[in-house]
């Protein structure tokens, strides 16, 4: 666009919309207008505008009828912010608030621009009401969305300019998720929000967080990080992914800038290894950094874009690793040990379906790429291109697996990226500095890098593979169509002639409808594509419905961009002899002959087939323009006959359809039926008049001499499509044949004459059916060409009627509907894939492909004229007074019909009736007015036919009267409603649409009361049927469908769905013109079919409520008696027709539910099970459960009904109860008391008014507020009371129905002024040691709800303000200054816990792990008592009543009984929650049991321990006493420990079997975990005085101990300081002779080492700065110390001492055997753990001799298959940069000189390994070294490990960077054929046993030709081969495939496999070899039986 129109566009943009979009109705003072540049444009203040880009689409210019200015559309949106700022400020959310917002949503979707102030005003509203506390979630659910609306696109408000959030509310709602330690008491026992919203919440927020703010977030976040407890790790990682702002913090402040805090975020990666959740988090953040940095200018920026080498190389060895790729017999790179340890964290996971990691990987390599790449070794886009040709085989179809939905995804998203920063750099909207801009050459270079797998890539097996392909192809060809079309030109010439495989030719065909759009704007390129249609004619076949799909696809695609014309040829003045569409004889032309396309376009393909992987095409050069004109004016000449033969190849197949069944079932059949309709209108729209004229006479043709009755619908969608393009023509020749046929058929054949069974049409009928389908379809959405047949239709129409009996008159029914809709509706009937004015001057060459810019769109409309709506009215009037006479006749006293009771003629007849009056209502709905009941009374006098009223209900300024609710409210504020009768009673706009009669004139009252009889009539009919027909399930149907139309089609046809069907077909049809960055570039008749989506919007949206007539009530109720009735089928249909209704009327809702309750009442009662499942579905699975959730006069009867309900002895009535208990609980749960809002963001959004304004509105609101209190109150009164009455019926009652009361009395009762009602209290205790199991489960559940609230409520100070801030802290939690500032502090920290004395516990093992804050957050030795207030008290005390020894002895009882399945066998941890809580009570003297009691009781449940069981009760009890304790004073935890520590160590001693051992763990779990070491110190200390007793046989009495202490070890983390001893004693026993022992020896070893760790620095500035200091990814951590390191080599120098005093074949364990398993179960710990570097250094000298020693010990296969496992392990652990050396070093070492041809063997697999995970970390040399040892090895003695060579050599190579492979390749080549030159077998072979020498020839001949062998398979899918490949395999078929034995052999198997992988590409790959070539593999390679 140039300059100037650009500016003018934007300037032009009033309130963000177009200038365009002015409506030409301007209101008398309006806003100023000022002309600029020749666009009306006002002179706001430009900051003012909602938008920083134009709208693309005029929308409201496009429209045919004037529409509201600016003004007026403002105007109302400050009437919704007026009541929406009321609603909140007086705390009415629901339905206030969320009723304005959806009113402001509405305003939005029609496209209006909001203010930019407004939207901020908006966005900081509704992003605090979405996280304001008190709230109801699911309404705070409600807004958040609506945040999401409004900050959707980045346009609307620009980061850091326009909007900034704080992040601080939302980290604060995250960390009551993840670290509930840290939130305040109310995190206990309150419903939580949804996380996932939350997690989304971020997502949209997270660009508008101050990145100022970054220091302070660092601050609050990263001291949470500590791998001692891994989750803190996570937790961190998570949190800064969700909140962390990445957009570009000012110039000025240096510490902001990414470089300065990313070492440090490399660090934390590098904490955490072998983790797929860390390098998801941190690729997330790193990509978004990118993304947002790209565009700073003060930003560094390289060929790394804002990170570094290191940095860069860091995360694509990551992108590799989350690939996921197999390397040999590589276990993945990740451990399953770790992330197991994320806990909490993983509700910080963004939901992967919807943010797919590959697409983080293709924004962070995209986004930092620039020109600077291109020279730069190892920049990002020389690292992407290594990547790619690194897994490029694993792209091929053959080669699928889980990396290939990673891999596909990965280039699709790195495409469409790239494409969308290309597009928005070059339109300016990313404005990117000039340097950093892309240019050709990275464009080239990505294109090409991508090119080679996406030809693969489109060929997969896998449907979801194939999609993201073929996007990502359509993308590179719009980037470089010269280098993308001829490589897709050469694969889909060959699928299309049929050369290949059927599943390459539906690929062909697909890729090649992706490709249409830029080959039709590409030179050279469209002469193709006449070619490719006509190839394109097969695919249409009705054996394979698959290809036919696609091929229809692909023509549509066609004809959307391409005109089917035949161009004229050049005249001599240059001028072409254009004709005149719409005239039918165009001049003559002199003719172009054929010829000359059809030998270019076969010179072209052999020129593909030629060229092969060489080809390289240039039109642009190639042909000059006039050339091109020429060849593509010749290959015109052939669309005549692709014409006649595309429809000839349409008729055969629908000849050949199936009998498809109306259901939908998503058949093939069904999917064609859909796609022809959608193929033959742009196909038709884009055929010149003669061509047109063909299509018309053979569809004619076709019509009038078959009737294919399964095709009817298909041929009904075409005949449709034919007479939409050209009406007037096209009823011309179809209507006559038609009419004439359909009379021909009733009057001769007898069509129609008699009723029909079933569902089938008689073949005597489907004449009659194809012709009145075919009928409808031809006069629907055809314009006004209609009237010039008025008269023939409208005969024909009444003629049908009287005539016709059975299934067709539904047909007919359908015919008259769509003639109404014809006449009635506005709609566009504009197809052209072209403006008039291009048509006019005719179709030229450059015509093709044109894009045409939605400002310039013409649109041709339909609007209703007054002759149309006559002859629509006609027809209404006839057939309504036909229907409504009939039936009021056939219901009347004397039927025309007999009703006997048998015949079902009267059925059929009233069926009939009801099916016409439901489908003429609905044709006509546009003329209906949803506001006739507002106009009738005193009908304004109106301007123009159109009606040009204030469309908006009430005058503005009238405040009170706007909300027409105000009266209601201060009527009874004792009712306990919550709303005004409905909620949508308040105003909403109505916008113009065009309505087509005079509102108030003749025919609208004509209209209304017809609607009004045909509702009189629809009354009368249900009321003969419910007396006198009730079974009549067709007539019930039919009359209840014919209600749904009644109330719901008023003013657009909603039971139609019209707007959801042709938005979603809009949708589909735009998908493959969408291109990431550009905006809206679609074909012409998209774009016009846009408006028409337009259109429909501003209809529906007026399709408002309406209020309630008497006639609507009857109509109401008559469907309520209905949706009870005894048929399942009426009650579905009735029920169903309800649901719409209630929607459309005014305080509908209420109206329906007293009935349906008394219904259910009475059903209850009576036991009348159909009845009660039609009133139960009614009321709670629709919108009337909202309605009764809210009306308190009603919820106490139905909740009273559903729990009698749920006694019913009926499984259906049953499964219908328990699915609704969510509905009913959610009724009864507690409603909002106080939201706690800041009243500035409120303010806001206070309208600008005077003041005495202001007074009225404060004082409406005051009123409001107390209104909504006082009712609120009414309802929780109401909720009270019926808690209590139903508390009463539980004792009795069955367990079923106690279980469902009790659940909903809790909803009802539990509350925090109260607690719970004493009844409920006694009910609970009394209860949970009920003798019935589910229900004691649910009062126990239920008491410890109860207990959490107490101590919630207790800890709050008994305010619910302070309850909801949850800001207060524990009361014995203290704040504890730090001396971080002593360089000593942490070790005297530390050491502070090898002692008990204390003066606070530490329980987080975060505080000082990695960084020190200035205080942190301890606990108090002696905790101060709560303070309960008089309410609390009264319930502890009421529980304690019950309390006494009877109680806990039941409890103690039914606690030991042995559980009824397996899976409750384990220590139950609600159990012992509940008893800390009552032993809470016990020790506060609040009960009648003692502590005495409750000792004796205990030591009753173990007896004698014999059994199981009672371990399981016994340990829950002490796990119990455990947690009580650590919440008392001093003197009681001495009381509780004096009794339980004794106990404890007895049962640790003697007690445990393999039965128990697993209670007593998890016991010692909940005592240690998260808290204190000290806080157990009796246990934590002896159990580190454990030593191993070497003389002991109890094998598992010394493992469960060993068990025991690690879990101690375990949860105490760091903070667990007795370890030195406990390690020493190990160390000393490593070789323990028992296998259990050595088990947990190992394993114990490995956690004391993993928690010795931690960094400890001074605070978060220190670290950053450290890491800074560090390098670019910080420093190395897990650094082992000193006396690690000499602790590993002296295990390792005793291993082999060991080794060497082992007598070789020893068959029974040694010290040396026993010594290797555990330090073996020691390693795989270590190295599958995150901490696993730190063994990094022992690889190359201490550790890979060794475990390959211990691989060698055949005697022991548990030792050999342990180091293997280990062994893996190696090359998996992440090394940094240069640590790879040593490693390399010793492998090769080893390959080269191991004495064992296994140890040999097993090197290479980790040689592989290591060689692909560190591709982009490994040094040149070390590659090279590793290759030439791999090169080496293949001349091994031995077979297997030349073999392994081999294979291995073949993977290093495919994998290498192609410069460094090219010259390996080459050097190689040169290298094995010298060798079999050099040494060839001798002539004659010497009889006997081979001498040295000759075995030594073998030996060299089978590494050279292994060696060819590995460069062929290195390239198993590259087609056509390398050019060198043909070259070395006749090599070896010449050289040595006559060698004997093993040579032989190789070299066959090498060309076997050649030929095996390239059995689909073999017509391409065998034209690379010369005739002597493939003369030489002759006889090796394929004899005759394989040809």
């Amino acid at each position: 666009m140039a300059a100037n129109e650009r500016i003018a566009d934007m300037l032009g943009a009033v309130g963000g919309s177009n200038g365009n979009d002015i409506s030409r109705a301007t209101s008398p003072g309006g806003w100023k207008e000022v002309e600029v540049n020749g666009v009306v444009s006002n002179n706001a203040d430009p900051e003012n505008r909602g938008r920083t880009r134009p709208r693309t689409y005029p929308y409201l210019k496009n429209l045919p009828y004037a529409v509201e200015d600016q003004a007026e559309r403002e105007e109302y949106l400050h009437i919704c912010m007026k009541h929406l700022y009321v609603a909140v400020s007086a705390g009415d959310f629901a339905p206030g608030a969320i009723h304005w917002t959806r009113e402001i949503r509405g305003w939005l979707s029609l496209k209006f621009d909001l203010p930019r102030e407004t939207r901020v005003k908006l966005a900081k509203l509704y992003y605090e009401l979405a996280l304001a506390p008190g709230l109801d979630y699911v309404v705070a659910e409600r807004f958040a969305s609506m945040f999401m609306v409004l900050t959707k696109r980045k346009h609307y408000l620009r980061p850091g300019k326009d909007l900034i959030l704080d992040w601080r509310p939302l980290f604060k709602e995250l960390k009551t998720f993840v670290v509930p330690s840290e939130s305040g008491p109310a995190t206990q026992g309150s419903p939580k929000r949804n996380i996932r919203t939350l997690t989304k919440l971020c997502t949209f927020a997270q660009l508008y967080f101050d990145p100022n703010d970054i220091p302070v977030l660092f601050e609050e976040v990263i001291p949470f990080f500590s791998t001692s407890f891994a989750e803190g790790a996570y937790i961190v990682a998570g949190l800064l992914n969700l909140l962390l702002p990445t957009y570009p913090a000012p110039e000025e402040r240096l510490n902001l800038q990414p470089q300065h805090y990313l070492p440090t975020f490399f660090h934390l990666w590098s904490l955490v290894n072998r983790s797929r959740m860390f390098d998801v988090y941190f690729i997330d953040i790193l990509s978004r950094l990118a993304r947002d940095n790209l565009q700073a200018a003060h930003i560094p920026f390289s060929a790394f874009g804002i990170f570094t080498e290191e940095q860069s190389s860091t995360v694509f060895t990551a992108i590799l690793r989350l690939i996921e790729i197999p390397v040999g017999q590589a276990t993945s790179a990740y451990s399953q040990n770790v992330d197991v340890f994320c806990g909490l964290a993983v509700l910080l996971e963004r939901d992967h379906r919807k943010h797919p990691i590959a697409h983080h990987m293709a924004r962070w390599i995209v986004m930092s790429l620039s020109p600077a790449c291109l020279d730069e070794p190892n920049s990002i886009l020389a690292n992407f291109e290594g990547l790619i040709q690194a897994v490029e085989t694993f792209f091929h179809p053959s080669n699928q697996g889980t990396w290939t939905k990673t891999l596909s995804q990965l280039v699709y998203y790195a495409a469409d990226f790239f494409v969308m920063r290309w597009n928005r750099e070059h339109s300016g909207e990313m404005e990117v500095p000039e340097d950093r801009r892309l240019n050709d050459a990275v464009k080239r270079r990505f294109v090409l890098c991508l090119r080679e797998v996406i030809f693969m890539g489109i060929f997969a097996k896998s449907g979801t593979a194939i999609n993201f392909s073929l996007s990502t192809l359509q993308s590179l060809a719009y980037l470089e169509p010269d280098l993308i079309l001829p490589g897709a030109l050469q694969r889909i010439y060959p699928a299309m002639q049929g050369l290949v495989e059927v599943h390459r030719t539906i690929t062909a065909i697909r890729a090649l409808q992706m490709l249409t759009k830029v080959m039709a704007q590409t030179k050279g390129y469209r002469c193709h594509i006449t070619a490719l249609l006509g190839l394109a004619l097969p695919g249409i076949d009705p054996n394979d419905l698959e290809k036919t799909l696609h091929t229809l696809s692909y023509i549509q695609a066609v004809c959307y961009n391409v005109p089917l014309h035949v161009l004229p040829k050049e005249t001599k003045a240059g001028k072409p002899n254009g004709h005149i569409p719409g005239i039918d004889t165009p001049m003559k032309e002199e003719p172009v002959d054929m010829e000359t396309a059809v030998q270019w376009i076969n010179q072209e393909v052999d020129r593909f087939e030629r060229e092969g992987v060489n080809l390289v095409v240039n039109y642009n050069e190639e042909l000059t323009d006039t050339d091109e004109a020429n060849i593509l004016r010749c290959s015109t000449n052939g669309l005549a006959d692709f014409v006649i033969s595309f429809l000839g190849r349409v008729f055969t197949l629908l000849e050949n359809l199936p009998d498809a069944s109306r259901v939908k079932s998503g058949s093939p059949e069904e999917s064609v039926v859909n796609t022809l309709p959608a193929a033959f209108t742009p196909l038709l729209s884009s055929l010149s008049p003669e061509l047109y004229e063909i299509a018309l006479n053979k569809i004619a043709r076709f019509v009038t001499e078959h009737v294919i009755h399964q095709a009817r619908d298909a041929m009904a969608f075409i005949c449709n499509a034919l007479v939409k393009i050209n009406p007037k023509k096209a009823l011309a020749r179809l209507l006559p044949d038609l009419i004439t046929a359909i009379r021909t058929e009733i009057d001769d054949n007898g069509a129609g004459s008699t009723r029909t069974t079933g569902s089938d049409v008689y073949p005597r009928d489907r004449a009659l059916v194809w012709n009145i389908s075919l009928l409808s379809m031809c006069v629907v959405h055809v314009g006004d060409a209609i009237l010039d047949w008025q008269d023939q239709l409208f005969d024909i129409a009444v003629y049908m009627q009287k005539k016709c009996r059975g299934i067709p008159t539904v047909h007919v029914s359908n015919f008259i509907h769509h003639l109404l809709l014809n006449l009635t509706v506005t709609y566009t009937t504009d197809y052209s894939i072209y403006e008039p004015d291009v048509l006019e001057r005719g179709i030229r060459v450059e015509d093709w492909g044109k894009v045409i810019s939605p400002k310039e769109l013409t649109i041709k409309w339909h609007k209703p004229s007054q002759e149309e709506i006559a002859f629509a009215i006609r027809i209404f009037k006839a057939h309504a007074d036909h229907s409504i006479g009939a039936l009021h006749a056939l219901v009347g006293p004397s039927s025309p019909i007999k009703r006997d009771g048998t015949g079902k003629e009267w059925s059929d007849e009233v069926s009939r009736n009801l099916v016409l009056l439901r489908l003429i209502v609905s044709g006509v709905s546009v003329l209906f007015d949803p506001r006739y009941q507002l106009q009738i009374p005193d009908i304004a006098p109106e301007t123009g036919q159109s009606g040009g009223t204030s469309p908006r209900t009430g005058s503005s300024s009238d405040f009170e009267m706007i909300n027409g609710v105000d009266s209601d409210l201060s009527d009874d504020d004792d009712e306990p409603v919550l709303e005004a009768e409905d909620e949508e009673v308040k105003p909403t706009f109505v916008y113009e649409t065009g309505f087509p009669i005079e509102r108030g004139g003749e025919q609208y009252r004509m209209l209304h009361q017809m609607r009004q009889l045909a509702g009189e009539t629809l009354h009368k009919v249900h009321v003969f049927l419910t007396e006198s027909q009730q079974d009549d399930v067709p007539c019930f149907n039919s009359l209840y469908m014919a209600f749904r139309s009644w109330f719901v089609d008023v003013g657009i046809e909603r039971s139609a769905h019209v707007l959801d069907r042709v938005q979603r077909l809009l949708i589909a049809d735009i998908h493959p013109f969408k291109f990431s960055g550009l905006r809206k570039e679609y074909p012409r008749p998209l774009l016009v079919r846009r408006a028409n989506v337009y259109h429909l919007q501003r209809l529906r949206h007026n399709a408002n409520p309406r209020p309630k007539t008497d006639l609507d009530k009857q109509l109401l109720l008559d469907l309520a008696e209905s949706s009870v009735s005894l048929y399942t089928e009426i009650r579905r249909t009735a029920q169903s027709a309800s649901e719409s209704a209630v929607k459309c009327i005014i305080g509908a809702r209420p109206l329906v539910v007293a009935p349906l309750l008394k219904a259910l009442e009475k059903a209850v009662k009576e036991v009348d099970y159909p009845r009660i499942k039609g009133a139960l579905f009614s009321l709670l699975f629709g919108s009337l459960n909202r309605t009764i959730g809210r009306d308190w006069r009603f919820a106490p009867t139905l909740i009273k009904a559903f729990i009698e309900v749920t006694g019913a002895d009926k499984p259906s009535v049953q499964r219908l109860a328990s699915n609704a208990t969510f509905q009913i609980m959610d009724m009864s749960k507690v409603l909002e008391r106080m939201v706690i809002l800041d009243r500035g963001v409120v303010d806001m959004i206070a309208p600008n008014v005077g003041n005495e304004e202001k007074e009225k509105m404060d004082e409406r609101i005051e009123r409001k507020s107390k209104s909504m209190k006082k009712k609120r109150a009414n309802v929780e009164n109401k909720k009270a009371a019926l808690a209590l009455e139903l508390i009463d019926g539980i004792y009795k009652a069955h367990w079923r129905k106690a279980s469902r009361t009790t659940g909903i009395v809790l909803q009802l009762a539990l509350r925090f002024d109260v607690v719970a009602p004493d009844p409920l209290v006694n009910l609970l205790t009394s209860g949970s040691i009920d003798p019935h199991p589910n229900l004691r489960t649910l009062y126990a559940g239920a008491l410890n709800g109860l207990f959490s609230v107490l101590q919630a409520r207790a800890l709050s100070d008994h305010d619910y303000k302070t309850y909801l801030l949850n800001e207060k802290p524990m009361p014995d939690k203290i704040n504890v200054p730090t001396r971080r500032d002593d360089p000593n502090w942490t070790e005297e920290f530390l050491e502070s816990f090898a002692k008990p004395e204390t003066e606070y516990y530490v329980d987080s093992d975060y505080p000082g792990w990695l960084v020190w804050r200035e205080n942190m957050g301890a606990w108090m030795t002696n905790m101060p008592d709560i303070e309960w207030d008089e309410r609390e008290t009264k319930v502890r005390n009421l529980i304690g009543k019950h309390l006494d020894r009877h109680w806990f002895s039941t409890w103690f009882a039914y606690m030991k009984q042995e559980p009824r399945d397996n899976n409750n066998d384990r220590f139950r941890m609600s159990t012992a929650l509940l008893l800390s809580s009552m032993f809470d009570l016990v020790i506060g003297g609040c009960t009648v049991a003692t502590w005495e009691d409750v000792k004796e009781l205990t030591n009753s449940v173990y007896g004698d321990g014999s059994d199981k069981h009672q371990h399981r009760a016994t340990a829950e009890i002490m796990g119990a006493m455990c947690t009580a304790s650590y919440e008392m004073n001093e003197a009681n935890k001495t009381k509780i420990w004096e009794f339980i520590f004794p106990f404890i160590r007895g049962v640790l001693r003697d007690g445990l079997t393999p039965e128990n051992a697993q209670y007593w763990t998890t016991m010692l779990h909940l005592a240690f975990q998260g808290k204190d070491p000290r806080r157990a110190w009796p246990i934590v200390d002896w159990l580190a005085s454990f030593r191993l007793d070497m003389s002991s046989n109890a094998a598992f009495k010394e493992s469960s101990k060993i068990q025991c202490l690690q879990q101690a070890i375990i949860d105490g983390g760091w903070h667990f300081q007795l370890e030195k001893p406990v390690l020493e004693d190990f160390l000393k026993h490593i070789d323990h002779p028992y296998k259990g022992v050595r088990e947990a020896v190992g394993q114990t070893i490995s956690s004391i080492y993993r928690t010795r760790y931690h960094e400890s620095y001074r605070d978060v500035k220190t670290l950053i700065e450290a890491q800074k200091a560090a390098g670019p990814i910080g420093s190395r951590p897990y650094e082992p110390s000193e006396e690690h390191t000499a602790t590993i080599i002296d295990v390792f120098d005793r291993l082999e001492k060991w080794r060497k005093e082992r007598p070789p074949g020893q068959q029974t364990p040694s010290p040396y055997t026993s010594a290797s398993k555990t330090v073996l179960l020691w390693m795989d710990q270590t190295l599958a753990g995150y901490e696993c570097t730190t063994m990094v250094k022992f690889f190359p000298d201490v550790m890979t001799e060794q475990l390959l020693h211990m691989m060698d010990i055949k005697e022991d296969p548990e030792l050999q298959s342990l180091a293997y496992h280990v062994f893996r392990h190696l090359p998996n652990v992440p090394h940094r940069l240069g640590e790879d050396e040593p490693f390399v070093e010793a492998m090769c070492r080893i390959g080269r000189t191991a004495k064992t041809w296994h140890q040999r063997l097993r090197i290479l697999i980790n040689i592989q390994v290591i060689f692909f995970r560190r591709l982009f970390h490994m040094s040149a040399e070390s590659r090279k070294k590793l290759v030439d040892c791999v090169i080496e090895m293949l001349a091994d003695a031995q077979h297997e490990v030349r073999l392994g060579a081999s294979t291995t050599l073949s993977g290093m190579i495919r994998c290498s960077p192609v410069e460094q492979r090219n010259t390996t390749v080459q050097t190689l080549i040169q290298q094995f054929t010298k060798i079999l030159k050099d040494n060839p077998l001798p002539k004659r072979r010497v009889p006997g046993t081979p001498t040295p020498e000759h075995s030594k020839l073998i030996l060299t001949r089978h590494a050279a030709v292994l060696g060819l062998g590995a460069l062929i398979q290195a390239f198993p899918y590259t087609s056509p081969p390398p050019t060198w490949l043909p070259e070395v395999l006749a090599t070896l078929a010449s050289r040595a495939a006559s060698d004997p034995g093993t040579v032989g052999k190789s070299v066959k198997q090498i060309l076997a496999d050649f030929k095996k992988t390239r059995q689909d590409t073999w017509h391409v790959d065998v034209k690379a070899f010369e005739p002597e070539q493939l003369e030489d593999l002759e006889g090796v390679l394929w004899k005759s039986y394989f040809a």
